[in-house]
């Protein structure tokens, strides 16, 4: 039984997600040969002030491009 977990940050759609979950599914199925049903899927959203990269979380980038700092 596969399990797939998956990190991202908020703000995709509901379709996105089906989308990403559907594709990851498919290729565990076509590398792996597992079974449709035994395919596990997790998507973890994080908040964009609790991922950072560089020292600098992704919400205080968003905000300094949005004052055009960035």
């Amino acid at each position: 039984m596969p399990i797939i977990e998956v990190n991202m940050l908020e703000g995709r759609t509901p379709d996105d997600k089906e989308r990403l979950i559907q594709a990851l599914t498919a290729a565990a199925i076509e590398s792996i040969g597992a079974p449709r049903e035994s395919v596990r899927v997790i998507l973890r959203e994080i908040p964009p002030g609790h991922f950072a990269v560089g020292g600098e979380s992704f919400a205080a980038k968003a905000a300094a491009k949005a004052a055009g700092h960035g």
